[in-house]
């Protein structure tokens, strides 16, 4: 039983990292968006 009860923790804690790894890069995609967007049109127009 006690078995059970830590692989549930483990498993918490698994979701929390990547919810937190999530919000990094929300946050750093909302930061240079507009950076990476102008880089990606350059490229296709590039491409075309």
């Amino acid at each position: 039983m006690l078995l059970a009860r830590e692989e549930g923790q483990g498993l918490v804690e698994y979701a929390l990292i990547l919810v937190l790894i999530a919000i990094v890069v929300i946050a750093i995609l909302t930061l240079l968006g507009g950076q990476i967007s102008t880089v990606f049109r350059q490229i296709t127009s590039g491409l075309s």
